[in-house]
C-alpha cells in the first residue's frame, strides 16, 4: 500500500538537496572508486539514486564515461529490444492565457496566427494522420479556460477515437494539456486517454517563476504536483519532461530522476516515459536568449544517464531533434520517436500560408513518416505502431512488471512486427515495403517463444489476406 498523502512539490523536489547533490557529483566528477561503485550498480539494471545518477552525468574520465554509453545501450536492448514506437504530435489550438517566455503561444504575442480546430476539421486532421500510417497521437493546446476548456479537449478525444478511414485508426490517445484538477483527470480517464503528458520545463523554483511570469502556470506547486493529481483521477501512465536550454542542465537533470523516485515511491509506479526536449527556434522565440543551451555531446550523455537512472520508462525524442541527433541518442535509450509532425494547428490536412504560421516551434527533422521509417529500419530498427498494452489494460504498475520481469518481450516484439506489417501493406512505399518484408522474415526468428513466434507469423500472414489489429 502506498501513501496517497504526497509531499508537496518543494519537499519531494528540494533545491538544497540538489545543490548538495551537484557539489557531491563535482566533488566526484574525477573519483574513479565511487564512479565504479555506481556503474557496477548501475550494472544491475535497477536503476540508481538522482544522487548516483549526476555523478555518471558530471564523470569527466574518458575510459568510464565510454562505459556509461556501453552500459545505457545493454540496458535499452535488455528492455526495448530494437523496437521503436511511432507517434505524432496533433495540434489542437494555440490559444493560451500564460506569459511563457520560452513559447510562442504565449498571451502577449499579438501577431501569431491563433487558430482552434473544430470537430470537423480535426476529422481532416487524423484522416489525413491515418493516411501517413499513424496510430498513436498526442495531443496538444493552450491553456485557455474559454478556449480550450476540458469539455473540448473530451469532444476531441470522442471524435478522435471514432473516425474510421480505410484500414486506419487512432488506436491511442495522449494528451499534453495544462495542469488540472483530479476531477478533470478522472474526465480524462474516462474519455479513454493513454498517457498523460505534462512538462515541467524547468524544476529550478526561482527560474521556473520568471520563466512564466503570468497565468495559472506561474504556480510552480500547482504545475510540479499535476502528476499526483493525475495518478489519484486514475490515470495510470504520466510522462515527465523537462526543456533543456532553459536552466542549468545538470540541476533540471537531477530535478527529474528526484520526480520519477517520488512518483514510484507514492504512486507504486514511476514515470511511463520521460522526454528530453531542448529549446528551438520559433515565432517571436530566439533560443540564443536563452545562456544555457547544450551541445550534441552532453545531449546524448543525458540520454544515457537517464536510461541507466531508470531504466524500465520509455523515452522519447521529436522532430526537434535533427535526423543526425535522433540517429546518435536512438541506441543510447529513446524508445518512442515522432515522424512526419506538424506543430501548427491544422499542419497536417493542409499547407499552412506562411502569414498564418501557427507552429509552437521549428520542426529540424522534416522527413515523412514512410522516410522515417525507412531509415530506422535501415539502421536495423523495428518500427512500431502497437498500442496493444493500453488497450488490454497492461498499463501502470501492471505494464511495469512485465517490463521489469523482463517477459514484455513476448508481447512487445511481436506485436511491433505485426503493426509494421500492417503499415507495409496499407502505406509504404515499394521501397520501405520492400526492405520492411525482410526485416519482420528476421525478427520473427528471434522471439524466444516459439508458441508466440509461431501465433506471430499466423497473424502476419492474415494481415497480408486483408485481415488487421491482431494483437498479443
Amino acid at each position: 500500500m502506498y501513501n496517497v498523502m504526497s509531499p508537496k512539490a518543494e519537499e519531494f523536489i528540494s533545491d538544497e538537496e540538489i545543490k548538495e547533490c551537484l557539489q557531491y557529483a563535482e566533488n566526484n566528477k574525477n573519483n574513479r572508486q565511487v564512479i565504479d561503485e555506481i556503474l557496477n550498480k548501475a550494472r544491475e539494471m535497477k536503476g540508481l539514486s538522482h544522487k548516483e545518477a549526476i555523478v555518471l552525468l558530471d564523470c569527466e574520465l574518458e575510459d568510464k564515461n565510454q562505459e556509461i554509453f556501453k552500459l545505457a545501450e545493454d540496458i535499452k536492448k535488455e528492455f526495448y529490444g530494437n523496437r521503436i514506437v511511432m507517434f505524432a504530435p496533433l495540434y489542437l489550438s494555440n490559444y493560451c492565457v500564460n506569459g511563457c517566455e520560452y513559447c510562442p503561444y504565449h498571451a502577449k504575442n499579438k501577431h501569431i496566427a491563433r487558430k482552434k480546430l473544430t470537430q470537423e476539421e480535426i476529422v481532416k486532421e487524423v484522416t489525413a494522420l491515418q493516411d501517413m500510417g499513424h496510430k498513436r497521437l498526442a495531443l496538444e493546446a493552450g491553456e485557455d479556460p474559454v478556449n480550450n476548456p476540458i469539455e473540448y479537449i473530451l469532444e476531441c478525444i470522442k471524435t478522435i477515437y471514432g473516425i474510421k478511414h480505410k484500414n486506419g485508426a487512432i488506436r491511442r490517445v495522449n494528451v499534453n494539456i495544462a495542469a488540472t484538477t483530479v476531477e478533470n483527470y478522472a474526465k480524462l480517464k474516462e474519455a479513454g486517454i493513454g498517457t498523460y503528458i505534462l512538462f515541467q520545463e524547468t524544476y529550478n523554483k526561482e527560474s521556473y517563476e520568471k520563466l512564466h511570469p503570468t497565468g495559472p502556470k506561474h504556480d510552480y506547486a500547482y504545475h510540479t504536483e499535476a502528476m499526483d493529481r493525475a495518478m489519484d483521477g486514475g490515470i495510470d501512465d504520466v510522462g515527465l519532461g523537462v526543456l533543456f536550454g532553459l536552466n542549468n542542465y545538470r540541476y533540471d537533470f537531477t530535478g527529474i530522476i528526484m520526480h520519477a523516485e517520488h512518483l514510484e515511491a507514492y504512486k507504486g509506479v514511476g514515470p511511463h516515459t520521460i522526454s528530453v526536449p531542448r529549446v528551438r527556434r520559433a515565432d517571436d522565440i530566439d533560443p540564443d536568449v536563452f545562456d544555457n543551451g547544450i551541445s550534441d555531446d552532453t545531449f546524448a550523455k543525458i540520454v544515457a544517464c537517464i536510461r541507466i537512472a531508470v531504466p524500465y520508462t520509455g523515452m522519447i525524442v521529436s522532430t526537434r531533434e535533427s535526423q543526425k541527433c535522433r540517429e546518435r541518442v536512438l541506441h543510447l535509450g529513446i524508445s518512442q520517436i515522432s515522424g512526419g509532425s506538424r506543430t501548427s494547428v491544422g499542419g497536417y490536412a493542409e499547407e499552412e500560408p506562411e502569414e498564418e504560421n501557427s507552429a509552437q516551434f521549428d520542426v529540424s527533422d522534416t522527413r515523412t513518416l514512410d522516410e522515417v521509417v525507412h531509415w530506422l529500419m535501415d539502421l536495423g530498427y523495428v518500427p512500431s505502431f502497437c498500442t496493444a498494452c493500453y488497450r488490454a489494460g497492461r498499463t501502470g504498475d501492471r505494464f511495469m512488471e512485465l517490463l521489469k520481469s523482463r517477459q514484455i518481450v513476448n508481447c512487445c516484439h511481436p506485436n511491433a512486427l505485426m503493426t509494421l506489417k500492417e503499415y507495409l501493406e496499407d502505406y509504404a512505399s515499394p521501397d520501405t515495403k520492400a526492405i520492411g518484408e525482410k526485416l519482420i522474415e528476421e525478427e520473427l526468428k528471434t522471439i524466444p517463444n516459439e508458441k508466440v513466434r509461431e501465433k506471430a507469423a499466423e497473424y502476419i500472414n492474415n494481415i497480408h489476406d486483408g485481415q488487421r489489429d491482431f494483437r498479443f
